[in-house]
């Protein structure tokens, strides 16, 4: 091997594991329903306010979530 294909596997294997760790960060935040600035939902937007539709409970959220970190696992394969 020489230099430039050291470098590249090392790119790809760095590159790999920070997008499955912020993805199962941002899957984690969705299913626990982390906000900024205190509204309810997600984020700035305002979506998932009370009165504007039906909310999901915290369970409904945590397999969604999980079954979304499967899906990716197999889509890597």
């Amino acid at each position: 091997m020489n230099a430039n294909q050291l470098i590249s596997m090392f790119t790809r294997l760095v590159a790999r594991r920070a997008m499955t760790w912020g993805i199962n960060k941002g899957l984690g935040t969705l299913s626990r329903g982390k906000t900024g600035s205190g509204k309810t939902g997600f984020g700035k937007a305002g979506f998932g306010k009370p009165g504007l539709g039906k909310r999901r409970s915290d369970a409904q959220m945590q397999d969604l979530a999980r079954k979304m970190r499967t899906l990716s696992r197999l889509t890597r394969r």
